[in-house]
């Protein structure tokens, strides 16, 4: 963890309103996917070494290009998970309800990196659209929304945009919060998705905490040799690792990075672990503001 250094107090948070162009993709009658277009552009993937709470997995930092693509506005609820757990089944069985924190508008967790992979080939056959698990690349790109700060809100982060742990815990040596930041609180659990009324400059929310995300990425230790073209970065070994983004409502401010990167095996299930969709760009547009 990198030490923090001597500098002027300055804590400044983004409250972007998230305007950009979407789609809605309609699970039955009643419950819509929200896609955001997330526009083509250039950004360096990492963080830098100062950078509190830096990882050396992190780097190095690295100039990578994306091509426009969707996203979800939040991670997959567990109203949309009940309904493609009940399409027909591709590879695998979905268990409907498999989520520790219930709720329809609450993201759905205890979901392995398999099964998300499942509903997202579900998803493609029923909509006839390629939905996938989105590349690292993609995710941190997304995240950061045009900015270079440790979050998209900007040098630090407060509980009042996010869901994360914001207390302290001494036994542990976590604080609860980040650099000249405040401390917060610990919700315990997850909020619904709209709980917090703030998007970033792509108009996604719940980019910081409430559920660690899947990407589609095999795990490497650091981005030596990585993809330029914001592909995912996967290998022959079937059992690697996967990479997970955004931290979650159990974890401290600096675990919630836009740079953050967790490791775990693909069958691993957690009530912290949850995921959101991507796809590519469908013909048409609507232009709808959040």
């Amino acid at each position: 963890m990198a030490s923090l250094q001597t500098r002027t107090p300055k804590v400044k948070i983004n409250r972007s309103s998230g305007q950009n162009p979407c789609f809605d993709e309609l699970l039955g009658d009643e419950i819509p996917l929200r896609m955001m277009q997330i526009p083509s552009g250039t950004f360096r993937m990492g963080s830098p070494k100062d950078e509190l709470d830096n990882y050396d997995d992190e780097s190095p930092q690295h100039e990578v290009s994306v091509e426009t693509f969707f996203m979800g506005k939040y991670p997959v609820t567990q109203s949309q998970w009940r309904f493609v757990a009940g399409l027909a089944l591709v590879n695998r069985e979905l268990n409907p309800a498999p989520s520790n924190f219930k709720g329809d508008d609450r993201p759905v967790e205890q979901v392995s990196w398999e099964e998300a992979v499942e509903f997202c080939d579900r998803l493609s056959r029923h909509t006839k659209k390629q939905y996938h698990l989105p590349s690292e690349a993609q995710w941190e790109y997304a995240c950061r929304g045009g900015t270079t700060t440790p979050f998209h809100f900007g040098n630090t982060i407060t509980t009042d945009l996010a869901n994360y742990r914001g207390t302290d815990d001494k036994d542990r040596d976590w604080s609860g919060s980040y650099g000249y930041g405040p401390k917060g609180e610990y919700r315990e659990g997850i909020t619904p998705v709209a709980f917090f009324d703030v998007a970033n400059a792509f108009g996604l929310c719940d980019m910081h905490g409430n559920v660690w995300e899947w990407c589609a990425d095999h795990w490497h230790n650091n981005y030596k040799g990585a993809p330029t073209d914001g592909s995912a970065w996967v290998t022959d070994n079937r059992a690697s690792s996967r990479v997970l983004r955004g931290g979650s409502w159990g974890d401290i401010p600096g675990d919630c990075r836009c740079a953050t990167r967790l490791s775990l095996t693909p069958d691993l299930r957690s009530f912290k672990i949850g995921f959101r969709v991507s796809c590519l760009a469908p013909r048409t547009l609507q232009p709808l503001t959040r």
